[in-house]
């Protein structure tokens, strides 16, 4: 153990204290205000509640406004000489030996070309710094269908022959889904861990370049007290108008959020998941997850990894680093508000139960207990501002529908209290609620004038404009998150079941799929805004930002998921970002042409499933034969036969997938398969299938 705390512990407690000084005095302050708007002053359980809550809101949006505002002053000074990067030069750092590290990407149900192409040009990136001999790069594959796994099986082994990576490149599915990602990771730990130093996670969106990757090893290998260095990712290759105003608003905005969250969490920051480097040895020592003792959601597995695994890294001595300067580290965004949305059902129940890891986990550290409350505040303050929307409403129908009170539910004095309005103390407390959400994004514009960014945006103007347009859109979008995430809350707490599936990373919504996405939605907004008429024309008024969005949300939600609007704005130089407008990163120009390439044609007819190919192509079935294993063991051996025999037969539609799967784990079936099939008479299933694939071959020919 060290003798005394190194230095960055006194400066994020500084800090900290700072933010959190800023952040309650500027509450407190608020919360008066709001009492003596109030009709009662805070006199009814009804206004203790309304104020009560809005406390809470209002000290939520003040940690955001502050951390912006520090990011702003540490960039204006010149970054921040405490953090991770600033300690070494860059021809200390190149000096500094590499060691071996893994490189590893947990998939499942994902589009397999779409991302090994992005695997591919990592690699190649990597490659470019004439340092490939120190990584190794892992597949680690979740998937259950066997079209899919087929492909991915199909598609490593292409990669492999393309890259000359044979003995680099590693594909493994796991055929027992334990424990989601994390068990896929910890399986990949238990088998191979050992082998390397360090581990790059990525995840299917994932892109970061060689020298980024590089970089890391090398700051690791100079900090060794540093379990965790988590980079800060910038959403690219937006399409829809959905994903391109996410991307802009993460591009654009991060730089001073990140600053400031790197700036007070310093050594104790939070693990995302993701494009980040760890420590090997202590991460398979401390980070082992545990089954929570609770009941419900707070019982069982572990459903959100990445938070927890920073706070047990922290709590066994090692530090845990947010570094945005190290830059070059991308992912991509939901191209739909539904598909945000779904995603945000499953981190939401995962968050929520890091509550009971916050409050009875012992040893960890008072920063990650407060990234664990961030983390959950994300999705409860949905939840609590619903609630206010609701006491207000209360509140206003008492005033409308009931006589005044002289004398209302707790008030204790003998005298009555006169109920008194205050409109103009209610406007300066709206403007400064307002300021608290949106200063900080014209702060980003200023950042980037002193900077001399903005021609990277498309110059002032067009920065102003897409400013603008994304603060129209996000208004427009939070009362339909509210709701969402709200159900979400309710559910989680209720523990309903999920599903766990595939991100949709390139379709847009259909109608259909928008109404039955938020309908509940749209008629809750229809609802409240009626009965707010019938009460009273000026809380008609109040209303309509909130029933307004909830009640297009379906529409709303259509059109901002079409590519052709999102194009529109991207040829007039709107929402614009640097990855777009100036030349491209090695790593984003292969990817994005190594996904422009077709996968080469075996053969087979277009459109033709995984399972056929396997089969069917001699070579895929040698290959998948190699990677499957002799099943045929006691009572499986009969099964197997049988199952062989009705494919063969009645065609893969006969069978179910789990049927499938096991033939294609099945060393043997596969082999009696292909013979079979090629056998098969013409007018059967496989006979149809070879003579399709003849015409498709004599036509490319």
């Amino acid at each position: 153990m060290e003798a005394r705390p190194p230095k960055w512990r006194r400066v994020a407690i500084f800090r900290r204290l700072l933010l959190a000084m800023f952040v309650l005095s500027q509450t407190v302050v608020a919360v008066y205000y709001l009492l003596w708007i109030l009709p009662y002053h805070g006199g009814t359980l009804l206004e203790v509640g309304i104020a009560g809550l809005f406390g809470i809101l209002y000290a939520w949006i003040a940690v955001g406004f502050w951390t912006a505002v520090f990011g702003f002053m540490i960039r204006l000074f010149g970054g921040d000489r405490y953090s991770l990067l600033r300690r070494h030069q860059d021809d200390e750092l190149e000096a500094t030996p590499l060691a071996r590290t893994a490189v590893i990407l947990p998939i499942y149900h994902e589009p397999v070309g779409w991302t090994l192409s992005g695997l591919k040009a990592v690699y190649r990136d990597i490659e470019q710094t004439g340092n490939i001999e120190h990584f190794e790069f892992y597949i680690l594959s979740d998937s259950r269908d066997p079209d899919v796994w087929l492909e991915e099986q199909a598609c490593w082994h292409r990669l492999v022959e393309e890259l000359g990576a044979q003995g680099r490149l590693f594909y493994r599915r796991r055929t027992v889904n334990l424990n989601y990602k994390s068990g896929n990771v910890a399986d990949y730990l238990r088998r191979w861990g050992r082998r390397s130093k360090y581990m790059v996670v990525l995840d299917a969106d994932s892109l970061l370049s060689g020298q980024t990757i590089v970089r890391m090893v090398r700051l690791m290998e100079r900090e060794p007290n540093v379990g965790i260095l988590q980079t800060n990712p910038t959403i690219i290759n937006g399409q829809s108008l959905f994903a391109r105003i996410q991307q802009f608003a993460n591009r654009f905005y991060s730089t001073l959020f990140a600053t400031g969250l790197a700036a007070v969490q310093m050594g104790e920051a939070a693990f995302w998941g993701h494009n980040a480097i760890l420590r090997v040895a202590p991460f398979m020592k401390h980070c082992g997850l545990p089954k929570l003792r609770g009941v419900g959601l707070f019982g069982g597995s572990i459903m959100s990894h990445d938070f927890v695994e920073a706070a047990f890294m922290g709590r066994a001595g090692y530090e845990v680093w947010l570094e945005p300067e190290l830059g070059q580290s991308f992912e991509e965004s939901p191209p739909t508000l539904a598909d945000e949305l779904a995603r945000d059902n499953r981190w939401s129940k995962g968050n929520l139960q890091h509550l009971w890891i916050m409050l009875f986990m012992p040893g960890l550290k008072f920063a990650h207990r407060m990234a664990f409350m961030n983390g959950i505040m994300a999705y409860l303050a949905s939840v609590l501002w619903l609630c206010f929307l609701i006491l207000t409403t209360i509140a206003a129908a008492k005033l409308t529908l009931a006589p005044i009170e002289y004398f209302p539910e707790g008030h204790q004095s003998l005298f009555p209290l006169w109920p008194e309005w205050r409109p103009g103390w209610a406007l300066g407390l709206t403007l400064s609620t307002l300021v608290l959400l949106f200063f900080p994004k014209f702060l980003a514009v200023a950042d980037a004038a002193i900077h001399r960014n903005t021609r990277q945006y498309g110059g002032v103007a067009k920065l102003l404009a897409s400013v603008l347009i994304e603060i129209v859109i996000s208004v427009l979008l939070a009362p339909v998150r509210m709701w969402a995430h709200s159900r979400y809350v309710v559910g989680a707490l209720l523990n309903f079941s999920l599903s766990w599936a595939g991100q949709n990373r390139t379709d847009d919504i259909s109608w259909r799929g928008a109404f039955a996405t938020h309908l509940p939605g749209m008629v809750v907004g229809s609802l409240w805004s009626s009965f707010a008429w019938s009460l009273d024309p000026v809380f008609f008024l109040w209303s309509l930002p909130v029933s307004i969005p909830l009640v297009l949300a379906a529409p709303t939600d259509v059109c901002l998921s079409r590519v052709g609007p999102g194009r529109g704005l991207m040829s007039l130089g709107l929402l614009a970002i640097p990855e777009e407008t100036a030349t491209p990163l090695p790593v984003l120009w292969n990817a994005q042409n190594f996904r422009k390439q077709k996968n080469q044609e075996s053969g087979l007819a277009r459109g033709s499933r995984a399972f056929e190919q396997a089969v069917l192509d001699p070579r895929l079935n040698r290959i998948h034969q190699g990677l499957a294993r002799d099943l045929r063991r006691g009572r499986r051996r009969h099964s197997l036969e049988s199952t062989v025999a009705q494919c063969l037969a009645d065609g893969p539609g006969a069978l179910s997938r789990g049927q499938l799967s096991l033939l294609m784990r099945d060393r043997l079936s596969l082999e009696e398969l292909h013979v079979g099939a090629w056998k098969s008479p013409i007018n059967s299933y496989w006979g149809q299938q070879i003579d399709g694939c003849k015409q498709t071959e004599a036509q490319s020919t």
